[in-house]
């Protein structure tokens, strides 16, 4: 098998964002084996990079699918609704001046990016991690109207 150079990370990254706006692969695993299909030799810390460089992030498709999905592809209505968001959240805590959200593996970055494009009110801003998410809340006072304000978007 011949394999395209690894010299054209221009090449791979444009072939990875055809294959995230598809929408169709949801593991890294699996956009290893297509880019493989597609001769790129590549290996999962590659992927993982190349997705980080697209700013991409796990989404869930209207069949309710994990899929990748590239930042511009998560303004569609399709792809965000409230009960799609619904089974993401694990737990939401506080103590006394920051605010922690739990998710599902891999779906912080999706979670944190709503709560910023929504601002539900309170939030001065979120950190996202795989699957934990920091909440700065604007004041202390009011953490507990602020983890509502998360809650009831999430429900």
């Amino acid at each position: 098998m011949s394999f395209k150079s690894s010299n054209h990370p221009r090449e791979r990254l444009n072939t990875l964002r055809k294959l995230l706006i598809a929408g169709k692969l949801s593991t890294q695993e699996e956009l290893v084996e297509e880019l493989s299909d597609q001769k790129f030799k590549v290996t999962q810390s590659t992927i993982s990079r190349d997705l980080r460089k697209l700013g991409a992030v796990k989404a869930q498709d209207p069949a309710g699918r994990t899929v990748y999905r590239l930042p511009d592809d998560l303004s569609s209505p399709a792809m965000i609704s409230g009960n799609s968001f619904a089974g993401l959240l694990v737990d939401v805590q506080h103590n006394g001046s920051l605010i922690v959200i739990n998710t599902t593996p891999g779906s912080a970055s999706l979670v944190a990016r709503q709560l910023d494009q929504t601002r539900p009110e309170g939030i001065l801003g979120t950190i996202a991690g795989d699957d934990t998410i920091f909440v700065a809340p604007v004041s202390s006072r009011k953490i507990e109207q602020t983890i509502e304000a998360i809650s009831s978007l999430f429900s």
